[in-house]
C-alpha cells in the first residue's frame, strides 16, 4: 500500500509541475519559435518553411510561413519595418492576397499581433503558380509588396520534395527584428553613383560680407544698453532696440535741441509751401518762386525726419536690421561716442564664406572644380551643389610666406561651426566615373582593413570585407566586395558585429 500511494503522489506531482510550467508561459508567445542555434522551428514539422525578404522605397517585409499546400492553412509571420529610422509598424491593417489570373483568396488583419508583426492566414484551393500580395495601410504610409512565382503544392510531399529542409547558412549572423527595432538601426542599398577625384584639404569659416553689418552711432552722445545681457554671440531679432545714444545735458550737439529746431523750421517751411502753392495754382506767383519754396520745404522735412527717426525720450535708438547674432561689441555701457563711431557688428549667418587652402601643385585641377564637400557641423558632410552654394574665386598666385592657393566658396547652409573654425574639405574636380557607392557610416575598420555588415534577409546578416576607393563627402567608392542592390547596415553595424562574436544564439521574442 505504501508503494502504491507513492506512485499516486508522484503522478500528481508531475501533473502539478506541468501546470506550473504551462502557467509561466506568456499567452502571446507561441507559434514562431527558434531552436538552440537560432533557426526557425516550423509549426508543422512535416511542412517546410518559406522565408522571403522584400524591400521597397518605404518598407521592408520579412515574412515566414509554412509552404502553401492545397487545403492546408498557412499562418504568416509578416514583419513590417518602416525603413525611415528602421522602426516596426505599430498600427494599421495588412491584407494578404493569393492571386492567379486575376482571381484568388485574401485575408485582412486589422492590427499587429505584436509591434511590427502581422499574422494573416490563407488556405489555398488549387495548386499552381500564384502571386502573393501584401497591402499595408497605416496612418503614416501605404505600401504594396508583391511576391511573384509563389507555388501552391498539391500535397505536403510535393512541398517537401521541391523545397526540402531549411538549409542554414553557417556563416550568417542572426540578428532578430526585435533586436534591430530596439536600437538606432538603419540600412541602405548599394547604389551606382558618380565618383570624382578629390583634393583632401581643410578650410576656414568666415562671415559672408553680404550677411555682415556694422551699426554706427547716429549722433554724438552717451551709450545706454537696453539689455544687461548683450554679449558677443547673443541672438538678436529684426527691429530689436539694442542701445540708445543720448546727448541730453550737452550744451553742444544736443540732439533734442536740434530736433526741436528742425521741427520749427519744418513747420515754418510747410506753412510757406502751402501758401505759395495756392498762389501758384491761382497764377498769382511765378513758377520759379513756388519751386524755391517747395525745395526749402522738402529739405526741412527731410532734416526733421532724419533727426527724429528712431528718437525716443532716452535718445537715438540703435535698431537691429535683420535676425542674426552679435559678432562684436565695440563700446561699453555709458561710453561717450561721436557720430559715426562703430558700435556693434551683426551677422545673419544665412550664408557663410569658406576659405579653402590648396597646395599649388593642384593649380591645374582647380580650373575644373565640380563640387566642394565640407562639414557644417562635426561628423556631417554637405556640399555646394546640395545647398546651392558657389565658387567665388580661385587664387592664381602664391606668396613666399603663403605657399598655398586660396579658393573662396559661398556656402548657403546652416553652419554650426564658429567663425574662424576649421573644417575638413574635399574639392572634387575632373570627370566622374560610375561605381558602386555606400555611405561612409557603413564601414567598420580593423587596422586599416574595412568590412561592412550585409543584410542577407530579414534576420540574417554577414560581415564581409570590402576594398574601398575614393571618398566623396559622406559616400565612399566600393571597388570589391559588394554588388549594386545589396543592403548594408549604416547604423547599428557594431551591434550586429558583437552579436556574431557572442557565440550564443539570441532568444527570440516574436509574439504571434
Amino acid at each position: 500500500m505504501k508503494i502504491s500511494k507513492l506512485k499516486v503522489d508522484m503522478r500528481y506531482l508531475i501533473i502539478l509541475m506541468a501546470l506550473v510550467v504551462a502557467s509561466c508561459q506568456s499567452p502571446g508567445e507561441h507559434g514562431h519559435a527558434h531552436d538552440a542555434q537560432g533557426g526557425h522551428i516550423n509549426e508543422s514539422e512535416d511542412t517546410p518553411t518559406v522565408e522571403a525578404t522584400i524591400w521597397t522605397d518605404k518598407t521592408e517585409l520579412f515574412v515566414e510561413f509554412p509552404a502553401l499546400v492545397v487545403g492546408k492553412t498557412s499562418r504568416f509571420a509578416a514583419h513590417f519595418t518602416i525603413l525611415d529610422k528602421h522602426k516596426p509598424v505599430r498600427e494599421g491593417t495588412v491584407k494578404v492576397s493569393l492571386i492567379k489570373e486575376g482571381k484568388g483568396i485574401r485575408h485582412t488583419v486589422e492590427t499587429p499581433s505584436s509591434p511590427g508583426i502581422f499574422t494573416p492566414s490563407l488556405q489555398p484551393k488549387g495548386a499552381g503558380i500564384y502571386q502573393l500580395v501584401f497591402d499595408i495601410n497605416t496612418p503614416t504610409l501605404s505600401d504594396k509588396i508583391v511576391m511573384n512565382d509563389v507555388e501552391v503544392f498539391a500535397t505536403i510531399d510535393d512541398a517537401v520534395r521541391d523545397l526540402g529542409k531549411d538549409i542554414e547558412n553557417g556563416g550568417a549572423i542572426t540578428f532578430l527584428k526585435e533586436q534591430a527595432w530596439k536600437i538606432e538601426f538603419q540600412t541602405t542599398r548599394v547604389v551606382q553613383g558618380e565618383i570624382y577625384s578629390v583634393i583632401p584639404t581643410s578650410g576656414v569659416w568666415k562671415a559672408s560680407p553680404s550677411d555682415y553689418k556694422t551699426l554706427v552711432a547716429p549722433t554724438s552722445g552717451t551709450i545706454a544698453f537696453k539689455s544687461g545681457n548683450l554679449t558677443k554671440g547673443s541672438k538678436v531679432k529684426k527691429a530689436q532696440v539694442l542701445m540708445t545714444v543720448s546727448s541730453a545735458g550737452f550744451t553742444s550737439n544736443n540732439l533734442s535741441t536740434e530736433i526741436r529746431k528742425a521741427k520749427a523750421e519744418f513747420e515754418q517751411a510747410k506753412s510757406a509751401y502751402e501758401r505759395k502753392k495756392q498762389l501758384y495754382e491761382s497764377k498769382i506767383v511765378p513758377k520759379s518762386e513756388f519751386e524755391q519754396v517747395e525745395r526749402n520745404y522738402q529739405i526741412a522735412r527731410s532734416t526733421y525726419e532724419t533727426l527724429s527717426s528712431g528718437y525716443s525720450s532716452g535718445g537715438k535708438q540703435v535698431i537691429v536690421p535683420f535676425d542674426g547674432y552679435v559678432k562684436a561689441i565695440s563700446v561699453g555701457n555709458g561710453d561717450f561716442v561721436d557720430q559715426g563711431t562703430n558700435l556693434i557688428s551683426i551677422t545673419s549667418h544665412q550664408s557663410s564664406l569658406l576659405e579653402i587652402q590648396v597646395s599649388s601643385s593642384y593649380a591645374s585641377q582647380l580650373s575644373s572644380i565640380h563640387d566642394v564637400w565640407y562639414q557644417p557641423k562635426a561628423g556631417y558632410w554637405s556640399s555646394l551643389s546640395k545647398t546651392g552654394g558657389s565658387i567665388l574665386s580661385v587664387g592664381k598666385d602664391v606668396e613666399r610666406d603663403q605657399p598655398l592657393l586660396s579658393v573662396f566658396a559661398q556656402v548657403n547652409d546652416v553652419v554650426e561651426m564658429p567663425e574662424g573654425g576649421f573644417t575638413e574639405v574635399q574639392v572634387a574636380f575632373g570627370k566622374p566615373i560610375k561605381a558602386p557607392v555606400i555611405p561612409e557610416l557603413a564601414l567598420l575598420e580593423d587596422y586599416g582593413n574595412y568590412t561592412v555588415i550585409v543584410q542577407l534577409s530579414g534576420e540574417s546578416y554577414e560581415r564581409r570585407p570590402v576594398t574601398i576607393g575614393k571618398r566623396n563627402g559622406s559616400e565612399v567608392e566600393i571597388k570589391e566586395g559588394l554588388r549594386i542592390g545589396e543592403v548594408v547596415v549604416i547604423k547599428g553595424a557594431y551591434q550586429v558585429k558583437m552579436a556574431s562574436m557572442s557565440g550564443q544564439a539570441p532568444v527570440h521574442g516574436h509574439a504571434h
